[in-house]
């Protein structure tokens, strides 16, 4: 198979990368990662940290290659659902505060405050439990916490009432400082609802200064209470999916915020080249079951991924790209493998890349459009991304690195670097 000097091998070898393991990849493009930190940034203003989410492998992106491109960009803190998460960056080499979303177990409360992972109060019992270990345990270090307050999500936080309790105790424990106030919207797209948790939050604020307590940095606005406007940015925003140039979709922006989400750059594309290409008769069965049949002379070409990659096998993918042409996959998506007809393609050769998300020629396949075909949102299309799948790393054109189940391997001014699966 030749490789041109635009072919991903070709590319992967003049970097000094590894070759690709499997003829399927993930493209991830740092520079769009870092531009949309500094689009968010012009959006709510210097005087407004801009908290960046991370969790769940970074939206199927890689967590320690972004977490460091988003420091590397500006942002003021990272956002992780889990403690191992948040210990991997720390391994990588992120020294911006890391914020663990969710309670973690009182014992590793002190491995947590020694790696300076600042921790969430969601609820008074296990924050009284986690301050008891806190005091046998933690040694000369700082606990940083941030209080999440319940107005409606109903998923973890102390009820407004109880806000000013909570922050006494904190504030009187020792070596622990009140870092953050926050809530989370349950439907920022909703004009009322939004105005009620906000207005819940505002209560809760409102009960801690009467209580005489510190108030701590706010950050109640994700992407979407952000780009609706409905949500209040205060001294900080706590962004996911738009820092990964995603929307939810039909979201109903006012003019500024449309003009901003018109700029923002998805990072993600999924591309693969064919593991064959075969003519067939009309009348065959193609995949398990038998259930697509060519109705005329089809050339079928099997793609190397399948629903243990990205492709939902009850609810088929739909197209992919391939020399600037749409094709249907068809047939029933296998674990490994899912079929195209490319029968309408012409001079389709071995060496051609087809993508599945992203753009090719003047087409594009976009995590919306495929999560409206799916019923579902674009968080899942992203997350759904198998971590077996291989990460390619760039900034625009210029390869930066490989991520692989085996190894991440990093392009750097003093050359390439290698981490084993112990560091993953």
């Amino acid at each position: 198979m030749k490789s041109g000097p635009t072919s991903i091998d070709y590319r992967l070898r003049a970097a000094g990368l590894p070759a690709l393991p499997r003829s399927v990849w993930l493209e991830i493009d740092e520079s769009a990662l870092t531009g949309n930190v500094d689009l968010i940034r012009e959006m709510v203003g210097p005087d407004v940290e801009v908290n960046a989410v991370v969790k769940a492998d970074a939206y199927g992106h890689g967590l320690k290659p972004v977490g460091l491109a988003f420091e590397a960009g500006g942002a003021d803190r990272l956002c992780v659902a889990s403690l191992d998460e948040a210990l991997a960056l720390r391994e990588a080499g992120v020294r911006i505060p890391v914020l663990v979303l969710f309670a973690i177990p009182p014992g590793e409360v002190a491995t947590a405050a020694a790696k300076d992972i600042e921790l969430v109060a969601a609820d008074l019992p296990g924050m009284v439990e986690t301050l008891d270990r806190w005091a046998a345990e933690g040694g000369d270090h700082e606990l940083v916490v941030h209080v999440e307050v319940e107005t409606g999500l109903t998923r973890g936080g102390v009820m407004p009432e109880d806000v000013p309790a909570l922050i006494g105790r904190l504030v009187g424990a020792p070596r622990v400082r009140v870092c953050g106030l926050w809530t989370h919207m349950a439907s920022a797209e909703d004009k009322n609802v939004t105005a009620d948790q906000v207005a819940s939050f505002d209560r809760a604020v409102a009960l801690l200064r009467n209580a005489g307590l510190p108030l701590p940095k706010r950050h109640v606005a994700a992407t979407g209470g952000l780009f609706t406007g409905l949500a209040p940015t205060h001294e900080g925003v706590r962004i996911g999916l738009g820092l990964y140039g995603l929307l939810p979709a039909d979201l109903q922006m006012p003019a500024r915020e449309r003009a901003f989400a018109e700029r923002l750059r998805p990072a993600m594309a999924l591309k693969c080249r064919a593991l064959r290409i075969e003519r067939f008769p009309p009348g065959v069965a193609v995949s398990y079951g038998g259930r697509w049949r060519s109705e005329r002379e089809s050339v079928i070409a099997t793609l190397p991924l399948g629903y243990a990659d990205a492709i939902p096998r009850p609810a088929p993918w739909g197209e992919a790209l391939v020399r600037g042409r749409r094709v249907p996959l068809v047939g029933t998506v296998a674990m490994d493998a899912v079929m195209a007809d490319v029968t309408d393609v012409p001079d389709l050769t071995f060496d051609n890349e087809f993508v599945l998300l992203g753009s090719q020629g003047g087409e594009t396949i976009s995590a919306g459009a495929l999560a409206q075909a799916r019923n579902t949102i674009p968080w899942e299309v992203a997350t759904g991304m198998s971590y077996r799948l291989p990460r390619v790393y760039h900034a625009d054109s210029v390869l930066m690195g490989l991520r692989t189940l085996n190894a991440e391997t990093r392009v750097s001014t003093t050359g390439v670097s290698t981490q084993g699966d112990r560091n993953r």
